[in-house]
């Protein structure tokens, strides 16, 4: 069981961008962090970057070797899990290159490939589900256990569905709407872990300028990450809460669903 003075994170996509910065706050305020990284080198190179106590590990939220080897190189070194943040997520998966106004373009529901849409389900939901089925016993071992997910106010349907937003064009059905079944699956997390006292939290970093929309995003990744680094190092929130960029969501950082 953790102490209080030994609290032990694992962040997915954690090489670079906003799961990079996560990693760097947590470790900044006194975590052990795993960064997770599909390329193991990559990882390590970003641990060489920290001040703080990190570790790389192999991580590709697509392959269940991956996430069990993950969890056992987790369990065998600390016995549990404070805190798990999905930050892991793929954009699409056709050509590369293409700027984010093509990506969406190709990605609209009547025309986009079923295909395409399949594999950015498969990281983006199936995957994040799966590593966090994964770890739930590790989570259970540790006392005030959390999880953050990373999401994106694109994934809000109450927000696309108002003819007010200027960005509602841009959600497509195939990252965008991954978003909103990650919420969907992750609200229903929160409601069946509360008995568990694991909190769930989703929370969006805004439109951050990252391999993700090919660099084309308004925020950089500094100022996107410091939502999500605020939830990962808050211990008081509410279970289940979808929080986004002060000044874009309403009270309280709060996004409608």
């Amino acid at each position: 069981m953790q102490t209080n003075e030994n609290k032990v994170a694992l962040v997915s996509g954690a090489n670079t961008g906003v799961g990079f910065q996560i990693a760097k706050a947590l470790t900044d305020n006194g975590y052990t962090v795993y960064i997770g990284s599909r390329d193991l080198q990559k990882g390590q190179a970003a641990v060489e970057k920290l001040s703080g106590k990190a570790i790389a590990v192999q991580l590709d939220i697509t392959s269940t070797e991956s996430i069990v080897s993950a969890v056992k190189t987790i369990e065998s070194e600390y016995g549990y899990l404070t805190l798990l943040v999905n930050n892991a997520a793929v954009s699409h998966a056709g050509t590369s290159g293409r700027t984010m106004e093509e990506v969406l373009g190709a990605q609209r529901a009547s025309i986009a490939s079923i295909s395409e849409l399949k594999t950015v389900w498969d990281t983006n939901v199936f995957g994040t589900l799966a590593l966090t089925q994964a770890f739930l016993p590790l989570l259970k071992q540790a006392s005030n256990a959390r999880i953050v997910t990373v999401s994106s106010a694109l994934g809000s349907l109450t927000v696309n569905a108002n003819p007010e937003n200027p960005y509602r064009s841009n959600f497509d059905a195939v990252y965008g709407a991954s978003k909103t079944a990650l919420n969907g699956i992750f609200l229903s997390l929160a409601i069946e872990l509360e008995p568990a006292n694991i909190k769930v939290h989703l929370v969006s970093p805004g439109f951050t300028a990252t391999a993700l929309n090919n660099f084309q995003g308004t925020d950089s990744v500094e100022k996107g990450s410091r939502e999500p680094i605020r939830v990962a190092l808050a211990e008081d929130l509410p279970t289940g809460s979808f929080t986004g960029p002060e000044g874009f969501s309403g009270k309280d950082n709060i996004l409608p669903w």
